[in-house]
């Protein structure tokens, strides 16, 4: 098309591959702007004189890449980090973004933020479509606190074919997310309840605000040190066994074994966070601890990494007596969770279309991963990376990551998580690729 002036040489070939190049140096270079709309793969292709899956493959990649945003109802556009108000958002919406854009830096490599642009929006509005239809009125009335039937129905076969749990639907309880189910069954347990160290940040105030003692137990290279645990007095063990935040490392098979069987000698529970288990890479998926001692674990598990953190829809699995409980602590707490959403959830699982944007995310989220690892390697040689193989975070080791280091990539406009000394969580979910290698040549600037 002449207004974009593409060049395609036919000659050359892989014609997909020339018109991502020039496209990604018109957005490089300025010519195309943030929000600029792109003309459909078809019009582009008829001007081009090429097959149109020339124009979807190259449209895909730059989606991919982080180039170009792609929404239904709204074309294909050029991504920018605070498009025009116009561009199918809301004037509040886009306003809102620009206000924490400006507040986490043009870079933000915080972890445990999924890539927010990326949320199924059509097929979202689809599921709740399904659900408002399908829904008859006397589900409009107070829902059931422990759930409604049909998402934990969905969510029983899921967890079983994806995650190897035993989960009837009477042991499913949803939840607002990971952290009010983990909030509630700590309450219904007691404690002291023994923490993974190094651990979440953001759990603790939630977790000291239940009013149980928190034991630090040391992680290494095989996950928590159960010995310490059995040394500590704990009965209650909260564990990220399937990707462990924030070393990334998978609880070995060793210390599974020494970890329930504490739990069946001792009478203890096992909290189960199922963090990041949806996203892996480079290894086969590990089952979770609760398949293999429902009697003893509680899985818990959210769609904030898969879908949102807004959705606020999570799932504890436990065992019947237990989740019962649980159920019985949310009629006299809050009365359940909305359920409109809960009937979306439920048809986006029962329909595929939950397993296929997963697909999706992966594959994203491993092109991220490559490039970050590869940017680290090319500007920051020294640094040794840990967590690769999953997840959406890496645990970097790197001399000099300390007092001073996270201020001065501040000023550069990358924004850090500070963590233990000397390691950086450098998370690529919410960068493109081309992103990510600019903020570790930045990160080299400030070492």
């Amino acid at each position: 098309m002449s207004d974009l002036h593409l060049t395609v040489d036919r000659s050359r070939g892989r014609l997909g591959a020339q018109v991502a190049a020039e496209l990604r140096r018109a957005v490089r270079d300025g010519r195309l702007t943030g929000g600029t709309r792109l003309p459909s793969s078809r019009a582009l292709a008829h001007d081009l004189g090429v097959a149109r899956g020339v124009i979807v493959s190259a449209y895909e990649q730059l989606v991919a890449e982080g180039f170009l945003l792609s929404r239904t109802g709204d074309g294909t556009r050029v991504a920018g980090s605070c498009a025009p108000a116009d561009v199918a958002e809301p004037q509040e919406r886009a306003g809102a973004e620009c206000r924490a854009a400006e507040t986490a830096g043009p870079y933000d490599l915080r972890p445990g933020v999924p890539d927010l642009s990326a949320f199924p929006r059509a097929a979202w509005l689809s599921a709740l479509r399904h659900a408002l239809a399908a829904m008859p009125h006397s589900e409009f009335a107070y829902p059931d606190p422990a759930g409604v039937a049909e998402l934990r129905e969905e969510l029983a076969g899921y967890l079983g074919r994806v995650r190897a749990a035993v989960a009837a639907p009477g042991q499913i309880v949803i939840t607002g997310g990971v952290a009010h189910g983990l909030s509630t069954v700590v309450r219904l347990l007691g404690g002291p309840l023994a923490l993974e160290d190094p651990t979440s940040e953001r759990q603790i105030p939630l977790l000291r605000a239940t009013g149980v003692p928190l034991l630090p137990i040391p992680v290494d290279a095989e996950g928590m040190d159960v010995a310490a645990l059995a040394r500590s007095g704990a009965r209650t063990a909260l564990l990220t066994p399937a990707h462990q935040f924030p070393t990334g490392v998978v609880l070995s098979p060793a210390r599974r074994a020494a970890l329930l069987a504490w739990a069946r000698e001792t009478g203890g529970h096992v909290l189960e966070d199922d963090y990041d288990a949806e996203f892996r890479y480079d290894r086969e998926p590990v089952g979770c601890l609760q398949g293999v001692a429902p009697d003893r674990v509680v899985l818990l598990g959210s769609v904030s990494k898969a879908l949102a953190p807004a959705l606020r829809l999570g799932w504890l699995v436990a065992p019947p007596a237990l989740a019962a409980a649980a159920a019985r602590h949310r009629v006299d707490t809050d009365l359940g969770s909305p359920a409109v959403d809960q009937h979306a959830l439920a048809h986006l699982l029962a329909s595929g279309r939950y397993d296929r944007h997963l697909r999706h995310m992966r594959r994203l989220y491993r092109s991220r991963r490559d490039a970050l690892v590869e940017a680290l390697a090319a500007h920051l040689p020294q640094a040794r990376v840990e967590g690769v193989s999953a997840g959406l975070h890496l645990y970097v080791h790197l001399e000099g990551a300390e007092e001073g280091f996270f201020e001065r990539a501040s000023a550069l406009g990358v924004t850090l998580q500070p963590t233990t000394p000397g390691a950086l969580l450098l998370g690529y979910a919410s960068q493109p690729p081309h992103r990510l290698a600019e903020a570790v040549r930045l990160l080299a600037r400030a070492l």
